[in-house]
């Protein structure tokens, strides 16, 4: 048993009342379907010809309007507060309240040049309680990559976000240098502000595309082309098909030949984050620990340490660091429950030939150095964000 340590000491209160509230609301809704099917039943009354008649127009008439309409409302409702899709048999009475996610806000100096520097570490601390319970106990935490939250593996799985095939995999990264991301961080839709995911919705749905659903090279073609259309009034070249359809590939690892709607989502996010606000303002959404890896992967590129790299040491950085890594590598033993990334002291990042950090590519050495600090973080702050996700996929594809 561990010691509480609540900032709230109703928390356990609150959330008993909360699965009670949740148990008589599933109740009630189930109450007015029961008695309308009783007062069906009661009403239809006639002849055995009837009956057949009424069972032959349903049959031809297929689902209700009213059902698929209800079905795709929520599926579009679910998109726009960023909850995804509900996990399949989901007990809510043993299960916490999901939190509600409150999309961010643009503010006035959003746009203005962050200070960060690169001589001046951050140093990294991640929460000592559950973000979910808020209690502090003496069994393992598992810290989030991206931000400082840990959770308990029990609390993840009363919460829904921790099902049989991700539990495996958060307990074999969660501690490696590989890390895990929690359900914050792993879902970049929650980074677009109101009124850019209705302008993502919108597009979404002119597009004709199906919330929930995969897409295969066909689909995700087609809808290239056609926000192109939409954007630029022209046909998309073919150079441009040709990096869609990379970019399809870079989203499908396992070659299943469609790619998951998640996966898409952070794909489209991410490139209207790219689109919609200037790099100063997307800078300002990396973490601690994000810049932190940053600075470990510039100052590893400054072997001369004149604060500057070349464009082609800036370009491999994007194909390397900022990207996600794969599952044979996952071998690594280096602890981040403290630390976070990796940092330059750590063991990781060592000139031992092993950390894939330091397995730089032959560049020429006439190749003029021009990029310092601040550009190279506004040059990759788009691929650094779109690293957060636990899934296989490359959701930014980087430019050859």
């Amino acid at each position: 048993m561990g010691v509480l340590m609540s900032r709230r000491q109703t928390v356990e209160r609150v959330q008993k009342v909360s699965l009670a509230v949740s148990a008589f609301k599933d109740g009630l809704r189930e109450q007015p379907s029961t008695r309308r099917r009783a007062e069906a039943g009661t009403a239809r009354q006639g002849t055995l010809e009837q009956e057949v008649q009424e069972g032959e127009e349903e049959a031809v008439a297929g689902p209700s309007q009213p059902e698929e309409s209800s079905a795709s409302k929520a599926a579009w409702e679910r998109l726009r507060d960023g909850r995804g899709v509900e996990p399949e048999e989901f007990d809510r009475a043993n299960r916490f309240t999901p939190p509600a996610f409150i999309r961010p806000k643009r503010e006035l100096h959003d746009d203005e040049p962050p200070d960060i520097s690169l001589e001046q570490r951050e140093q990294i601390v991640n929460d000592e309680m559950c973000e979910i319970c808020e209690v502090w106990t003496a069994e393992s935490l598992f810290p989030c990559r991206i931000c400082h939250r840990v959770y308990h593996d029990g609390c993840l799985r009363r919460m829904g976000y921790l099902q049989k095939d991700s539990a495996v995999e958060v307990t074999e990264t969660a501690h490696t240098e590989t890390g895990w991301s929690c359900y914050y961080c792993d879902n970049l839709n929650l980074l677009l502000t109101e009124e850019e995911m209705y302008s993502l919705m919108e597009t979404l749905k002119n597009c004709k595309i199906i919330p929930e659903s995969c897409l295969t090279l066909d689909d995700f073609l087609h809808y290239k082309h056609q926000v192109h259309k939409q954007q630029f009034e022209q046909t998309m070249p073919e150079a441009k098909e040709e990096q869609a359809a990379l970019q399809f590939n870079a989203l499908d690892p396992d070659k299943k030949g469609h790619i998951e709607w998640q996966d898409f989502l952070s794909h489209e996010s991410i490139q209207l984050l790219q689109k919609i606000r200037p790099q100063n303002a997307l800078l300002r959404l990396l973490t601690p620990k994000e810049r932190e890896r940053a600075r470990a992967a510039f100052l590893a590129l400054d072997q001369d340490n004149d604060g500057f790299i070349g464009e082609g040491e800036c370009r491999q950085a994007r194909h390397t660091w900022f990207r996600k890594h794969q599952k044979e590598m996952l071998s690594c033993n280096v602890s981040i429950s403290h630390v976070g990334p990796i940092s330059e002291g750590s063991p990781a990042s060592s000139r031992n030939g092993k950390s894939p950090e330091k397995i730089l590519p032959a560049t020429k050495q006439e190749e003029t150095r021009s990029i310092d600090w601040p550009r190279f973080l506004r040059e990759n702050v788009a691929y650094i964000l779109a690293a957060r996700p636990n899934s296989a996929a490359l959701h930014l594809q980087p430019l050859p």
